[in-house]
């Protein structure tokens, strides 16, 4: 197995921990479903993002060396080298990154409110982040369905 589908799977097993401790606290209503969204969102998104990018690094059969990150989306790939056609897969991933559940999931939801502290004085919440349960658990089934079935495609050649 190589480095780049180990680290996209490891990433995508973090991401199914967190989801399903944050299930395990909805159900538990002990804490407001907002604080449990703003407490495990930005972890549940960081790791699909992070699966996401090491599962491209594996489309185009690039290992990185240790250390490195994985790309944020297709267009921060290396481009294709001369003569190379570009795969199915990457093309399938460019446009799921325009619309969609991956472009949903590649939008930064988690730091649109979460950190916001509320001023001095002010008893209002702040508004909730884009992005619920259903969501980051929608993004998680639809990855690692995408990266089965492509999977799939690429160990035939």
């Amino acid at each position: 197995m190589s480095t780049a589908r180990a680290n996209a799977n490891q990433s995508l097993y973090l991401a199914k921990i967190l989801l399903d401790g944050w299930r395990a606290a909805l159900e538990g209503e002990a804490v407001p479903v907002l604080s449990l969204q703003r407490a495990f969102l930005p972890g549940v998104q960081a790791h699909l993002r992070q699966s996401y990018g090491w599962f491209l690094l594996e489309i185009v059969d690039l290992d990185t060396p240790p250390g490195v990150s994985p790309p944020a989306n297709a267009a921060a790939l290396p481009p294709v080298a001369e003569g190379t056609a570009e795969s199915g897969e990457l093309r399938e991933c460019m446009q799921l990154e325009q619309s969609g559940w991956l472009s949903s999931l590649l939008t930064n939801h988690s730091s649109q409110s979460v950190h916001q502290p509320r001023s001095s004085g002010n008893l209002a919440n702040a508004a909730a982040p884009a992005g619920d349960f259903a969501e980051a658990v929608e993004w998680s089934v639809q990855l690692e369905k995408m990266m089965s079935r492509m999977r799939d495609s690429l160990d035939e050649y």
